[in-house]
This record gives C-alpha cells, structure tokens and sequence, in this order.
C-alpha cells in the first residue's frame, strides 16, 4: 500500500514489469462500517431546529429534528409493509423535502433504494422495477400515468402487481406518510460492509442501464475520504438543482450536505430564473453545478445584479469544463472554483479542487481521494502509460461499487481480478498531482451532464419497422453539448425522414435520451464480430464538419 506523494514526478510510483501506482497526497482513512441513516443523521436530533431542507418554491421547511423523527416514523411503517433486509423500494421524484425522508426511511427499514429519473418513462420505468425486483414504488402525483403504467407494465409481464405510494396526495393511492407510526424497526442484522444501501442505474462504460450496488460502507466511506478535502457545516446553504436520484446529487445535496448539518434550499427542477433568485435570496453559499449551468453564470446578463456575497464555494462535475470558462466564472463571480470527478461505480468520488488549493490548474479535476489509488493505462497495449503520458483511468478503493446487480459478466468486466476499476475515461496527472480528464474510451454520450447510452438507443430504433440498421454516436452542438445523433439505415423503399426517426425515439425515452441529429446512410460499420465501429462515424462526422 502507499501513502503520501509517491516519489517520482508523474506523480506515481514504478514498480517491477512497468506497473506505474498513483497514490493520493493524503493520509488514508479508516473504512467506515455503519449505516448509511447513522452516519447522516446520527446528530440531526442535537441540530433540532436548525433548517435542514428548505422547498423554495413554497418555503416548506424541514428542521434537523423533524427529518430524524420523520424517518423513524416512516421506517417503522415501511417494515410494517413489510419491507425489510434486502427488499427493494424504488422511488421515482423530483427533488423534494420528503426524497430524503423515504430515502433514509427505507435503508433504516433495512432495504435498498433504486432511484428513477422523473423523466423517465412507462417502459424505462418498468425496465427497472422487474430488474431491481422492487416491492413497493413511491412516486408523486404528477409523476402517476408514467409509474401507473410502468407497474402495468410489470404487471402483464411478470403477473407481479406493485403498489404505488405518493409523497403528496392522489385519489386511489396511498400516501407514504400515512405510513409513518410510532416504534422501533424489528432487528434487521444489517452488515454495511456487504448490504446494500443504494442501487442506482448506470450504464457504465458502454450497454444498456444496470444496477449498480453500492453498499453502506462504500457510500460512508466515501463520504470519510472526503470530510478533510471539502469543508461544509452548519450555517452553509446549499443550493439543490442536481438531480436527488443522480448519484453526484445524492451524493453531495444529502448525503455529504446533510451529514454535515448545512441546509439544502431545494429544487424541484432547473429554471434559470428560480435559480438565480435563490442564490441572492437565500444567501446561498455553496452550488454544485453542472457546465450548462456554468455557461449561465459566465453569460447571463442578469448575474452581473445579483449580490452573490455569500458564494463561497462553486463544485462543477459531471461533465468536462472548459478551462476558458472556469476562469471566466471565477473572474465575474470572485469566488473559488474547482472541479470534480467520480462516477456511480465509485460511490461516486475519487478526485476533486481541494478547498483553498488555488494555484490548481483550471480545468484539472482535482487530486485523488484519500486511500485511493490509481493508474493510467494504455488502451491499445494495456500496459500502463509513461510519465506525463495519458492512459485509461483506472481505480482502487473503498469506493469501488460491490458490482452490478445480478450480472457478474458485466462486472468482472468493469472490475478486474485485482480490484482496478476500468473508468473508461483518459486522464493524465502532472508533476504536482493534479489530474486532468482529456478524453473518454467508452462510448457512452454525456448530455448536459445525464448519462445516454447509445446502445439503448439503438434497440429502440431498430424496432422501427423503416429502420434496417442504426448506430448512434456523441456529437457537439453549436452550444458545445454532446447530443446523441442517429446513423440510420432505412428499410429499401420506404419514405422515412429525419422528423419521423427523432419523433419515434422521444416518445419512448426520456426527454434528455432524444435523438437530436440524423443522418441517412447505406450501411453501419462493423467489426467481424459484430460491432459498431463508432470510431469510423466519429471520423465521418469530424470529416464532415
């Protein structure tokens, strides 16, 4: 095991047969073996009254105390649904105050949370209800139709029925609320170690969405790797516009935020106007953000009225930041900006802009975590990269999710006999540790921060009937997004236009998923084995622009 700064100038530590280890400048942590609901809200009782959650939209508070009595209450109603070790409770929400109550109420009941995109839709949702194998599922009443039908779905193709529960209230469902009742959870032998807490859905490298397992020692012991290199506390204000149900706001909007006694003024979406207005009006001090939102605050006229004097702290992950355009934010706003970067599969965080580190390079995403490891290694020999040579970022730690659920062949393909992570994505780290993400292996598309995988999309697009063939690759818009664009195939004879192939795929997937570019072509490429040679309509579309 190393520690400390590994002695040579790349930053990493040569051992025998070229393996190059790169270890984290920082003392490794103690593994974390406690509950998820412990180590978040083990001192929300002593913070009683202090805000914990804030809807901004109504001004519904939620105080420290009443959040632990809430989940408590909730948690012994859900075991007395029945939910106990194991089972699985998925919630499909916008951000609200009452995510967090039925999230931390259901792994104190001893169960596992599978999250669901509010966009997403009917069949996506019953994808992941019969894969996850949830018992109940807890949506809010604008979301119905799409979970209604979703469980009908379910229905028909397993005969399993699954009820709905509504954080608010619906005619003909039940309320999770009403669940709520005085006493304590039947013992339930949770072992953090190997239980798991939450079981988000991710694509990984490449594929179609799986579960990722992430048990209650990863999620805590990430949070431990974090607590010296991120400082937030009480009387700190955060601003919640990521996603609840998206790890990198699970993470840091409840998880990190409400473990550390900060309040977290809510969002149920992003609208530009009522994000603006929060941060003067409720004196936010920290935002963790997303690079679309970053090109607002760089641009947008209407920044330059706001007192912003509270602003301590701006985090942007999820996608690469132009360096041009860190520096241009830093420069209007005054505050200190750094990035992030980790994934679902690693619960998620392995490096980040450590706090007061302001000679770091715009545009690096930070140094390793604590007890992280890591190395670069090269995609086309696999041997691992030169000093100051990118490879694939490869990951070793506490973080590195148990597995994908129920499939072992995409796991060990994720996560190799040692441990090493294949992230997918090729980075470099320079002679003073700090690391930069350059470019991606995998395949997978990153729209404005949500996660497309184009395999998904194919399969919906070849079950249009005037559709021989597809292939769907990343490419930038005129606002330098990454859209999914389709290269289709169609069936000889037939009329299809571009309308026609954008029109079918949106109305089966969610809305970020939509095909926003196509491109007739005779024939996709192809491997002998198979599969899409992306790499040659990577080529054609550089080519063609």
């Amino acid at each position: 095991m190393l520690s400390g700064n590994p002695p040579v100038s790349a930053g990493g530590t040569d051992f025998g047969g070229g393996l190059v280890i790169y270890s984290s400048r920082y003392p490794d942590v103690t593994v974390v073996d406690r509950p998820i609901h412990e180590r978040v809200l083990g001192e929300a009782v002593g913070r009683g009254a202090t805000p914990a959650l804030v809807d901004t939209a109504s001004g519904r508070t939620i105080t420290y105390g009443e959040l632990a009595g809430m989940v408590q209450r909730l948690a012994v109603g859900l075991a007395a649904e029945g939910v106990g070790k194991g089972d699985v409770v998925a919630l499909h929400s916008p951000n609200t105050v009452l995510f967090p109550v039925v999230f931390y109420a259901t792994t104190t009941a001893g169960g596992t949370v599978t999250t669901l995109s509010p966009l997403a839709t009917a069949p996506e949702i019953a994808k992941q209800l019969v894969d996850s194998g949830a018992k109940l599922l807890v949506t809010v009443s604008p979301l119905l139709a799409a979970a209604t039908g979703a469980t009908a779905i379910v229905r028909e193709q397993t005969g399993r029925g699954i009820e709905v529960l509504v954080c608010d209230e619906a005619a003909g469902h039940r309320s999770v609320l009403s669940l709520g009742r005085d006493g304590r959870v039947p013992p339930h032998d949770l072992d953090p170690a190997t239980d798991v807490a939450v079981l988000p859905y991710s694509s990984g490298t490449t594929g179609t969405p799986k579960g990722v397992m992430l048990t209650h020692r990863n999620i805590c012991t990430n949070l431990e790797q974090l607590t010296d290199l991120h400082r937030i506390g009480p009387g700190d204000r955060i601003i919640a516009i990521l996603p609840f149900f998206h790890i990198y706001g699970m993470a840091v909007l409840l998880n990190n935020a409400l473990s550390r006694g900060a309040t977290v003024y809510v969002h149920a979406r992003f609208d530009l106007d009522a994000f603006l207005t929060s941060l003067e009006r409720d004196r936010i001090t920290h935002a963790y953000i997303a690079p679309p939102v970053m090109l607002v605050l760089a641009k947008h006229p209407a920044v330059a009225k706001l007192d912003l004097s509270n602003l301590k702290r701006i985090i942007c992950a999820a996608a690469p930041l132009d360096a041009g355009l860190q520096a241009a934010v830093a420069d209007r706003l005054g505050v200190e900006i750094g990035q992030a970067y980790g994934m679902t599969e690693l619960s998620p965080g392995t490096h980040i802009h450590v706090d007061g580190n302001l000679d770091e390079p715009a545009a690096c995403v930070g140094h390793l975590f604590p007890s992280t490891k890591a190395r670069l290694v090269d995609p086309g020999t696999g041997l691992d990269a030169a000093a100051g040579e990118p490879g694939e970022l490869w990951i070793s730690g506490p973080q590195v999710m148990k597995g994908y659920f129920g499939r072992p062949e995409d796991t060990d393909a994720m996560v190799d006999a040692d441990g090493w992570l294949h992230t997918g994505d090729i980075a470099r780290v320079d002679g003073d540790g700090n690391w930069f993400i350059v470019d991606r292996v995998k395949e997978l598309i990153k729209y404005k921060g949500y996660q497309v995988a184009p395999a998904e999309l194919e399969a919906v697009l070849l079950n249009h009937p005037g559709i021989a063939d597809a292939a769907v690759i990343g490419v930038y818009d005129e606002e330098n997004n990454e859209v999914p664009k389709a290269f289709v195939v169609p069936m000889p004879g037939g009329s299809l236009n571009a309308d026609d192939v954008m029109s079918y795929v949106a109305e089966q997937v969610a809305p970020y998923k939509k095909i926003r570019l196509v491109e007739f072509i005779e024939a996709v490429p192809k491997a002998a084995s198979g599969k899409i040679l992306r790499r040659q309509l990577r080529d054609r579309e550089h080519a063609a622009r």
